[in-house]
Protein backbone atom coordinates (compact mmCIF):
# COMPACT_ATOMS: atom_id res chain seq x y z
CA UNK A 1 0.00 0.00 0.00
CA UNK A 2 1.37 3.42 -0.97
CA UNK A 3 1.91 6.24 1.51
CA UNK A 4 -0.76 8.27 -0.28
CA UNK A 5 -3.20 5.41 0.17
CA UNK A 6 -2.42 5.26 3.90
CA UNK A 7 -2.97 9.00 4.21
CA UNK A 8 -6.48 8.66 2.78
CA UNK A 9 -7.23 5.88 5.27
CA UNK A 10 -5.97 8.01 8.16
CA UNK A 11 -8.19 10.84 6.96
CA UNK A 12 -11.12 8.42 6.80
CA UNK A 13 -10.46 7.35 10.40
CA UNK A 14 -10.10 10.93 11.64
CA UNK A 15 -13.28 12.04 9.85
CA UNK A 16 -15.25 9.08 11.24
CA UNK A 17 -14.09 9.67 14.81
CA UNK A 18 -14.74 13.42 14.48
CA UNK A 19 -18.25 12.79 13.17
CA UNK A 20 -19.04 10.44 16.06
CA UNK A 21 -17.64 13.00 18.50
CA UNK A 22 -19.89 15.70 17.02
CA UNK A 23 -22.84 13.32 17.38
CA UNK A 24 -21.99 12.80 21.05
CA UNK A 25 -21.85 16.56 21.57
CA UNK A 26 -25.00 17.09 19.49
CA UNK A 27 -23.01 19.48 17.33
CA UNK A 28 -24.84 19.13 14.02
CA UNK A 29 -23.26 22.23 12.47
CA UNK A 30 -19.78 20.68 12.34
CA UNK A 31 -21.19 17.45 10.89
CA UNK A 32 -21.68 19.30 7.61
CA UNK A 33 -17.87 19.05 7.35
CA UNK A 34 -17.08 15.73 9.02
CA UNK A 35 -19.77 13.49 7.50
CA UNK A 36 -19.06 14.20 3.80
CA UNK A 37 -15.33 13.80 4.48
CA UNK A 38 -15.79 10.16 5.55
CA UNK A 39 -16.81 8.86 2.13
CA UNK A 40 -14.78 11.49 0.24
CA UNK A 41 -11.56 10.08 1.74
CA UNK A 42 -12.68 6.49 1.06
CA UNK A 43 -13.48 7.40 -2.55
CA UNK A 44 -10.01 8.92 -2.92
CA UNK A 45 -8.44 5.80 -1.37
CA UNK A 46 -10.29 3.40 -3.66
CA UNK A 47 -9.53 5.53 -6.71
CA UNK A 48 -5.84 5.46 -5.77
CA UNK A 49 -5.61 1.70 -5.28
CA UNK A 50 -7.80 0.72 -8.24
CA UNK A 51 -5.98 2.72 -10.92
CA UNK A 52 -4.52 -0.42 -12.58
CA UNK A 53 -8.07 -1.81 -12.89
CA UNK A 54 -9.83 1.50 -13.51
CA UNK A 55 -11.09 0.32 -16.91
CA UNK A 56 -12.92 -2.70 -15.45
CA UNK A 57 -16.64 -2.88 -14.66
CA UNK A 58 -15.78 -3.89 -11.08
CA UNK A 59 -13.78 -0.74 -10.34
CA UNK A 60 -16.35 1.50 -12.04
CA UNK A 61 -19.25 -0.12 -10.16
CA UNK A 62 -17.59 0.21 -6.74
CA UNK A 63 -16.52 3.79 -7.40
CA UNK A 64 -20.08 4.63 -8.51
CA UNK A 65 -21.49 3.00 -5.36
CA UNK A 66 -19.17 5.07 -3.18
CA UNK A 67 -20.00 8.30 -5.01
CA UNK A 68 -23.76 7.77 -4.75
CA UNK A 69 -23.31 6.85 -1.06
CA UNK A 70 -21.41 10.11 -0.57
CA UNK A 71 -24.24 12.05 -2.26
CA UNK A 72 -26.73 10.24 -0.02
CA UNK A 73 -24.71 11.14 3.07
CA UNK A 74 -24.85 14.80 2.15
CA UNK A 75 -28.57 14.77 1.33
CA UNK A 76 -29.43 13.07 4.63
CA UNK A 77 -27.92 16.00 6.52
CA UNK A 78 -31.20 17.76 5.73
CA UNK A 79 -34.39 16.16 7.01
CA UNK A 80 -36.41 17.41 4.05
CA UNK A 81 -34.12 15.60 1.59
CA UNK A 82 -34.59 12.17 3.18
CA UNK A 83 -36.35 10.71 0.13
CA UNK A 84 -33.65 11.98 -2.23
CA UNK A 85 -30.97 10.53 0.04
CA UNK A 86 -32.82 7.21 0.02
CA UNK A 87 -32.88 7.30 -3.78
CA UNK A 88 -29.16 7.97 -3.93
CA UNK A 89 -28.42 5.05 -1.64
CA UNK A 90 -30.76 2.86 -3.71
CA UNK A 91 -28.56 3.52 -6.76
CA UNK A 92 -25.49 2.79 -4.60
CA UNK A 93 -26.97 -0.60 -3.64
CA UNK A 94 -27.58 -1.46 -7.30
CA UNK A 95 -23.97 -0.54 -8.12
CA UNK A 96 -22.75 -2.78 -5.28
CA UNK A 97 -24.92 -5.65 -6.55
CA UNK A 98 -23.22 -5.34 -9.96
CA UNK A 99 -19.79 -5.14 -8.31
CA UNK A 100 -20.36 -8.20 -6.12
CA UNK A 101 -21.63 -10.17 -9.10
CA UNK A 102 -18.59 -9.24 -11.17
CA UNK A 103 -16.18 -9.95 -8.28
CA UNK A 104 -16.77 -13.70 -8.54
CA UNK A 105 -15.05 -16.58 -10.26
CA UNK A 106 -17.52 -18.17 -12.70
CA UNK A 107 -20.65 -16.34 -11.46
CA UNK A 108 -23.93 -18.19 -11.91
CA UNK A 109 -26.24 -17.05 -14.69
CA UNK A 110 -30.03 -17.07 -14.53
CA UNK A 111 -30.02 -20.26 -16.61
CA UNK A 112 -27.85 -22.36 -14.28
CA UNK A 113 -28.82 -20.88 -10.92
CA UNK A 114 -30.58 -23.12 -8.40
CA UNK A 115 -33.28 -20.75 -7.18
CA UNK A 116 -34.74 -23.17 -4.61
CA UNK A 117 -31.34 -23.74 -2.98
CA UNK A 118 -30.55 -20.02 -3.05
CA UNK A 119 -33.90 -19.20 -1.45
CA UNK A 120 -33.36 -21.50 1.52
CA UNK A 121 -29.72 -20.44 1.99
CA UNK A 122 -30.76 -16.79 1.97
CA UNK A 123 -33.87 -17.38 4.08
CA UNK A 124 -32.37 -15.94 7.33
CA UNK A 125 -31.58 -12.71 5.47
CA UNK A 126 -35.11 -12.56 4.03
CA UNK A 127 -36.57 -13.20 7.46
CA UNK A 128 -34.65 -10.33 9.08
CA UNK A 129 -35.61 -7.94 6.26
CA UNK A 130 -39.28 -8.99 6.45
CA UNK A 131 -39.36 -8.61 10.24
CA UNK A 132 -37.85 -5.14 10.01
CA UNK A 133 -40.44 -4.12 7.43
CA UNK A 134 -43.18 -5.53 9.67
CA UNK A 135 -42.01 -3.27 12.51
CA UNK A 136 -41.85 -0.05 10.52
CA UNK A 137 -44.74 -0.64 8.09
CA UNK A 138 -47.52 1.03 10.19
CA UNK A 139 -45.62 4.34 10.28
CA UNK A 140 -44.29 4.51 6.70
CA UNK A 141 -47.14 6.55 5.23
CA UNK A 142 -46.08 7.99 1.87
CA UNK A 143 -42.62 6.42 2.19
CA UNK A 144 -43.97 2.86 1.80
CA UNK A 145 -43.16 2.33 -1.90
CA UNK A 146 -39.64 3.85 -1.74
CA UNK A 147 -38.85 1.88 1.44
CA UNK A 148 -40.06 -1.38 -0.14
CA UNK A 149 -37.85 -0.74 -3.20
CA UNK A 150 -34.87 0.07 -0.98
CA UNK A 151 -35.45 -2.98 1.22
CA UNK A 152 -35.43 -5.22 -1.85
CA UNK A 153 -32.23 -3.57 -3.11
CA UNK A 154 -30.22 -3.83 0.11
CA UNK A 155 -31.44 -7.38 0.74
CA UNK A 156 -30.30 -8.28 -2.77
CA UNK A 157 -26.93 -6.66 -2.05
CA UNK A 158 -26.37 -8.90 0.98
CA UNK A 159 -27.48 -12.05 -0.82
CA UNK A 160 -25.19 -11.23 -3.75
CA UNK A 161 -22.33 -10.73 -1.29
CA UNK A 162 -23.17 -14.11 0.25
CA UNK A 163 -23.12 -15.77 -3.17
CA UNK A 164 -19.42 -14.92 -3.47
CA UNK A 165 -18.53 -17.70 -1.01
CA UNK A 166 -16.12 -20.07 -2.74
CA UNK A 167 -15.97 -17.76 -5.77
CA UNK A 168 -13.32 -15.41 -4.40
CA UNK A 169 -10.55 -15.67 -1.82
CA UNK A 170 -11.77 -16.00 1.77
CA UNK A 171 -10.42 -12.62 2.90
CA UNK A 172 -12.31 -10.85 0.14
CA UNK A 173 -15.51 -12.81 0.78
CA UNK A 174 -15.65 -12.20 4.52
CA UNK A 175 -14.70 -8.53 4.29
CA UNK A 176 -17.37 -7.85 1.66
CA UNK A 177 -20.05 -9.96 3.36
CA UNK A 178 -19.48 -8.48 6.83
CA UNK A 179 -19.29 -5.00 5.31
CA UNK A 180 -22.59 -5.48 3.46
CA UNK A 181 -24.18 -6.85 6.64
CA UNK A 182 -23.03 -3.81 8.64
CA UNK A 183 -24.41 -1.56 5.91
CA UNK A 184 -27.75 -3.35 6.31
CA UNK A 185 -27.59 -2.98 10.11
CA UNK A 186 -26.90 0.75 9.74
CA UNK A 187 -29.89 1.23 7.46
CA UNK A 188 -32.05 -0.91 9.76
CA UNK A 189 -31.21 1.38 12.68
CA UNK A 190 -32.14 4.40 10.55
CA UNK A 191 -35.49 2.76 9.72
CA UNK A 192 -36.22 1.80 13.33
CA UNK A 193 -35.22 5.20 14.67
CA UNK A 194 -37.30 7.07 12.09
CA UNK A 195 -40.35 4.85 11.65
CA UNK A 196 -40.64 2.72 14.81
CA UNK A 197 -39.04 4.13 17.96
CA UNK A 198 -36.33 6.78 18.28
CA UNK A 199 -33.47 6.41 20.76
CA UNK A 200 -30.52 8.69 21.58
CA UNK A 201 -27.77 6.20 20.65
CA UNK A 202 -29.10 5.75 17.11
CA UNK A 203 -26.82 8.29 15.42
CA UNK A 204 -23.62 6.80 16.82
CA UNK A 205 -24.67 3.25 15.95
CA UNK A 206 -25.71 4.31 12.45
CA UNK A 207 -22.45 6.04 11.62
CA UNK A 208 -20.26 3.45 13.34
CA UNK A 209 -21.71 0.47 11.48
CA UNK A 210 -21.98 2.43 8.23
CA UNK A 211 -18.38 3.64 8.17
CA UNK A 212 -16.94 0.23 9.10
CA UNK A 213 -19.24 -1.45 6.59
CA UNK A 214 -18.15 0.78 3.70
CA UNK A 215 -14.49 0.36 4.65
CA UNK A 216 -14.77 -3.45 4.79
CA UNK A 217 -16.47 -3.56 1.38
CA UNK A 218 -13.66 -1.49 -0.14
CA UNK A 219 -10.97 -3.59 1.51
CA UNK A 220 -12.74 -6.76 0.38
CA UNK A 221 -12.78 -5.58 -3.23
CA UNK A 222 -9.12 -4.62 -2.84
CA UNK A 223 -8.36 -8.16 -1.63
CA UNK A 224 -10.13 -9.50 -4.72
CA UNK A 225 -8.23 -7.22 -7.08
CA UNK A 226 -4.78 -8.04 -5.72
CA UNK A 227 -5.41 -11.80 -5.34
CA UNK A 228 -2.98 -13.88 -7.44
Amino acid sequence: MTKKGLLWLYLFLIATLADIAFLLENNNAFRFYSKPLILASLIAYFYQISKPAAHTLLAKAVLSALIFSWIGDILLLWEEYFLFGLGSFLIAQICYIVAFKVAQKDPETLLNQNFIKSFFVNLPIYFVAAFLFYLINPNLGGFKIPVIAYTIAITSMITTARERYGKSNLASFWQVFIGASLFFISDSIIAINRFYISFPEAGILIMGTYAIGQLLIVMGIRSHLIAP
